[in-house]
Formats: C-alpha cells, structure tokens, sequence
C-alpha cells in the first residue's frame, strides 16, 4: 500500500490570481488518506501554503490520459503532471478549509526523497564529480557546460527550494533539521550567484576547464580495458567541451562579464603547453606509455591507436580553438578594471559574495575592519619575533633580509620535497594526542605539474576518491625556489596535509551518518578556517622551536588577515591592483612572485579569500568559550571531534553545535554521583 503520493503540478496560468498571488504561479500537492498538502509559488509574489483535508477539494481520481511525465517510487511515488483542470480543482479548494500539521515520519520521509533525487541528479550532471566520489556509471562523460545546461540546473534548485518549501521543518528529526537547513541553504546561494550570472566567468587567472582538464589522467581510474574506453571516451569529448565553454564565455562578452586583462597575461603560455604536434608529447598520453598488468597485452595496441587520434581530433583542436577565442575576441574585450564592483549589478553581487564566503551576515566594511585590527595585531608578534633574533631595524627591512638571505632557501625540488616530508611525518605522530577520531585514509605528497606551476600557488590540496582507490595529494610548488622559504614551510604543511585539508575532509568523506551531499560539502570558511587553526596548533604540538619558523607561520596568518584587508579594499572600495601589491608587501614577507599571483587570484575570484581569516576567528572564539565554560573539564580532543565530526558547516551552524556539546557536558559534569547500589539476582 502506498502511504504517500506527492503530486507537482507546472501549470502556466496567464495573470489568473491565485490566493493573492499571480503571474504563474506552480502548484505543490501532497495527498495522503487524509489530507492535502497545497502550495503555491511566484517569483514575484512569494509563496503561500496551507494543508486540507481532501473531501472538501473534488480532485479527481485518475488523471487524465497522456498527463502523467514521470514516477518514482521511494518510499512513496512522485508524480509529475501538467493538467490545467486538475489544478484548477486544487486552487478551488484552497479558499476556507482548516490546517493540520505534517506527521515526522512523512516529512522525514519527503525530505530523504528530495535528497535521493537532486543527489542523483547531480552525479548525472557532473559526471567528473560522480567519478570522485565513487560511481563509475559516467566514467565516460565531461558533461554538459552549455548555457542550456547551466540554465536547466538553476531551474532544478528552484524546483528543489519549492519541494523543501512544503516541508514543514519542525516535523522532521532534529538531525534531519539540520541537514535540511544546510541543503536549503546551499539550494538557495547557488540559485542567488545564478542571478548575479557569473557563470558567464568560468574562469580565473589559474582554474577553469582548460586548467584542470590535463589532471585527468590522475583523476580517473584507469585500471581495465574499460577505463581506459572511458578515458578515451572523455579525451574525444574534449573539443565539445571547449566549445561549449566559448559558448558561455562568447555571451559573457556581451554582457560584460569578463575578466580583467591584467589577470590574463600569461594565458596563452598556459593553453600553447597542450598544443602539440606529436600526441606522445601531450599529458594526457602518459596512461598509454605504462599500463597496469590488468589491462590485456592484446587490447593496449588498440587502446594506444585511439587514444592517440583523440588527443589529436579532440584535445589538441580543442585547445586550438580556445586559444584562437582567447587571442582574436576574449583578450581584446577584457576589461581595464579589476573590481567586481564595476561589473553588472557588481556591489550587490559582492556583498552577496561576502556572505557566500564567510557564511555570516558582515558587509564589506566590516570585514575589512576585522583585517586591519588582525594586521595590527600579527604584526606587534611579528615585532617581537624580529627582536628574539637581534634583527636591528625595520620590519619591511627584516622582510627584505628574509626574501634575500641564502639559508631560508631550497637548493633544489628534491631539497623542498624532503623537508615537507619530514615535517609531516613528525605531525603524524602528536594526532592522537590532538584527536579521538582520525581518517583511515592516507595522503601523498606531490610537485606541483610544470604545465600550470608558474601560475599555481605555493602549494594546495587534492581530495581523495569517494571510492578508497586514490589518496589525498599534498601539492607542493618546486617552481621559483627563491619564492618558497624553507621557514614558512611548517605552517604551509600543516595546513595542507595534517591536521589540516587532509585530516578533514578524508575524515568528512567517511562519516556514513551523514547523508552523501554533506560528505562532499565545502563551506569555504569552515574547511579554509579549520586548515589556518591547524598551523596554530602546531604550537601545540611542538612545532616552531625555531624563531624564524615561527615567524613564517605569522607570515602565512599575516598574509591571510592582509587578504580581508585587500580583497574588499579592490572590490568594494576601489583599490587598484598595485596598490594591493604594495600593502601586502609592506605587511607580508612573501616573495614579490608570490603577491603579485595571490592579488591576480583575488581580483580574479571576488570574495573567496576572505573566508580563511574569517574561519580561524570563529574556530578560536568557539574553543575560547568551551574552555571558560567547561574549566578543567575541557578536552581538546573531544572539541576538536566536535568541530569536525559534523563536517564542513556554515559558521553560524557550528557555534550551535560546539555550544550544544560544552552546555551538555557542563550539565553532565554539575550532576551529583549516582549512590551504588546491590543489584538483586
């Protein structure tokens, strides 16, 4: 017997007023044995709701032939119709009768289904996604990046936003509250940036399609025969691909939406790698130089033919083309201006940036308040670092002395590989002294690929697969040695690897109870936070005995509170790139190399920097109260479980959370011992 049938009605009406609202208007059904659910929704109205009982509303029993699109069947059935007159009976019934409340288990049960499907649905959209989280169904598929498709997803998440609306959220189980308010949330910003359409943007000075593509051969499995038809499936996708991409960015041209030019020189170094005239050349060769002992002797010839007429048809045209948009339309229609202010509707959608990235309700001007009390701050620990070691003079003079000094530098790649190594070897062994619950999953250190490194920053973090087949890879940059300090290198380490990006989203990723969108969530704030609060906790854990160590890890601190500082300074309040190079300079002893790529980064990517210093503050103010809360009772172990043991959450979610657990124990800890007592037999 089927216990709930839910029914959504698309009718397009033409200024019909439906309960106050009109222009139209789509309708949600629920009907149970004993009541039914109406909603209705206009974008320019708002929305209206109610529940009635099904006797006084004459629906009919069947619906008409031909109306019915598509059935589900989880845990109840999903019927999607489009019937004028179906929903002109709803409508008529929606005037005088009474409400009564959703039961738990129907809405826990509405609200999984939602989850199921738009989870489904995304693996089906983003078939690279799909392949790094586990399911293999799409190996063979880049997706779709048309304008069509892009506009198709934004019409799901406001499908999905009207289907949670008729849920009603106090009848779900607690926990589920919370998942249901982190996926209404995120259904909710995605549709927001959609609005402000920087998806005609989907670029920036170092990531984009053209960037990652060639990381393929590391991304994919590629163990079978059939991996390898998969790959040399994507490969052949490669040119359409492209097409599409110039498709998005060709109408971005005509809206102006594009980037500044200032952040695209060197572009063309960056696409002109993958121009070769030799296929054995490509990266994207090195699968057919070695294969594993599971791919049969008789089908690699085969294998190694095709993949070689791919990466000429496909790859090689496609960047081909996209190098000819870039040259001939997009760099000669870039823009002089590097704030996202100056681009259409540019302040709302910078403020709608600072939310997204900080996850808390701050304007602009708030935030960079917050990063010059955090320069001011660092910058007197840095003073007293600068007196520990002698240093007699000026703090921009001791930056120099480091930027320039022999000592602080590598010799050589493998130099800079073997030092990161051993750091990360010795944070291996204080975890479990930090930590109730580590991940199972390991992590590889990596250089940086040449292709992209003199663009790529100091260093970054790749997850592992979904499927426990690929480790997590701590990416560190061998290009430019003089701009990679051998004393910055603790914090950078920590931060990348353990316990910082590794420990966490390896830990996230195998958290079963959480439902699979969350395992894979990334709120900037919280996984960038938490990795600034790890190099702090390096102190801790007896790192930076050295001064100068020390000071590199103020350096990196320094370099992230300067970030909240300069990106809303060239966004919101019209700095010029130069002078973002000159305040970092003044404040961070970074290499010029370095500032000048992180300032392209920022003016490229409006808002996401802020979300690091923004993060640690949050994570440092939350263990602050827990340990005035909880006395000599606190445990650092159990706080970092908690922090973490949710995944990555909005920053206004985990104060509830961390809060939640210190006034539990508090209470546990004030209850009076239990009298002992015989247990009779």
């Amino acid at each position: 017997m089927v216990s709930v049938l839910s029914v959504v009605l698309f009718t397009r009406y033409s200024s019909i007023p439906i309960l106050g609202l009109c222009a139209q208007p789509a309708l949600w059904v629920s009907v149970r044995f004993d009541k039914v659910r109406v909603k209705v929704r206009d974008k320019g109205c708002g929305i209206a709701q109610a529940t009635y009982r099904p006797d006084f509303i004459p629906l009919p029993c069947i619906p008409p032939a031909g109306t019915v699109e598509r059935l589900l069947c989880v845990g109840g059935v999903t019927v999607w119709i489009r019937h004028i007159a179906w929903a002109l009976c709803v409508v008529w019934g929606c005037m005088e009768l009474p409400v009564w409340a959703q039961e738990e288990g129907d809405a826990a049960a509405a609200f999984r289904l939602i989850l199921e499907e738009d989870w489904e649905r995304g693996l089906e959209e983003n078939p690279m996604f799909a392949t790094r989280v586990g399911d293999h169904r799409f190996n063979g598929e880049l997706g779709d990046a048309s304008l069509e498709a892009i506009a198709r997803r934004n019409e799901w998440a406001m499908e999905v936003v009207d289907r949670l609306a008729g849920i009603e959220r106090e009848a779900l189980p607690p926990s589920d509250r919370v998942d249901y308010d982190i996926f209404l949330r995120m259904k909710e910003e995605g549709i927001r940036e959609h609005g402000f359409r920087h998806y005609l943007i989907p670029i920036t000075n170092r990531s984009g399609f053209h960037a990652s593509f060639p990381e393929l051969p590391d991304r994919v499995p590629l163990r079978t025969a059939s991996d390898y038809r998969d790959y040399i499936r994507r490969l052949e996708g490669f040119l359409v691909y492209a097409r599409e991409h110039i498709e998005v960015m060709r109408a971005g041209i005509a809206e102006g939406m594009v980037l500044p030019r200032v952040v695209l020189e060197g572009v063309e170094e960056v696409i002109e790698a993958h121009l070769v005239d030799d296929p054995a050349d490509s990266r994207m060769y090195s699968p057919f130089e070695a294969y594993p002992d599971t791919v049969p002797a008789e089908a690699r010839e085969k294998l190694t033919s095709a993949g070689r007429e791919a990466i000429v048809g496909s790859v090689v045209a496609g960047y081909r083309e996209f190098l000819a948009f870039m040259e001939d339309e997009y760099l000669p229609a870039a823009r002089e201006s590097v704030g996202a202010s100056d681009l259409p509707d540019g302040r709302a959608f910078y403020a709608h940036r600072v939310r997204r990235f900080t996850t808390l309700e701050l304007s602009a001007d708030e935030v960079h308040q917050i990063g010059l009390d955090e320069v001011a701050r660092i910058r007197e620990e840095m003073r007293a670092v600068m007196e520990e070691v002698g240093f007699d003079g000026e703090l921009t003079e001791f930056f120099e002395f480091l930027r320039t000094e022999d000592r602080f530098y590598a010799s050589d790649a493998e130099a800079l590989l073997k030092e990161v190594s051993w750091i990360l070897k010795r944070m291996d062994a204080e975890l479990p002294a930090l930590f109730g619950r580590l991940p199972r999953m390991p992590y590889g250190i990596k250089p940086v690929p040449e292709y992209v490194a003199s663009r790529a920053p100091t260093a970054y973090y790749q997850g592992p697969a979904g499927d426990g087949t690929k480790a997590g890879i701590f990416f560190i940059n061998t290009y430019d040695l003089r701009s990679r300090p051998l004393y910055g290198m603790e914090a950078l380490a920590l931060h990348e690897a353990v316990p910082g990006h590794h420990l966490q989203i390896a830990l996230q990723q195998e958290m079963e109870d959480l439902p699979m969108f969350r395992r894979y969530a990334g709120f900037t704030a919280f996984v960038e936070g938490w990795a600034l609060y790890a190099e702090r906790l390096g102190l801790e854990a007896g790192f930076y005995q050295d001064p100068y160590r020390n000071f590199g890890r103020l350096t990196y601190e320094m370099w992230r509170a300067c970030r909240l500082v300069v990106d809303t300074g060239l966004h919101a309040l019209g700095w010029t790139r130069q002078q973002a190079i000159d305040y970092l300079m003044a404040h961070a002893a970074l290499s010029p190399h370095d500032i000048e790529t992180e300032v392209d980064r920022y003016i490229s990517w409006p808002g996401q920097a802020l979300a690091y210093k923004i993060g640690e503050l949050a994570i440092l103010r939350l263990r602050e109260e827990a340990e005035q809360t909880l006395g000599e009772e606190f445990d650092l172990r159990e706080f970092h479980d908690q922090v973490l043991g949710g995944g990555a959450v909005p920053l206004d979610l985990l104060e509830t959370r961390v809060r939640e657990w210190a006034e539990t124990r508090q209470a546990a800890d004030r209850e009076p011992p239990r009298a002992a007592h015989a247990t009779p037999r």
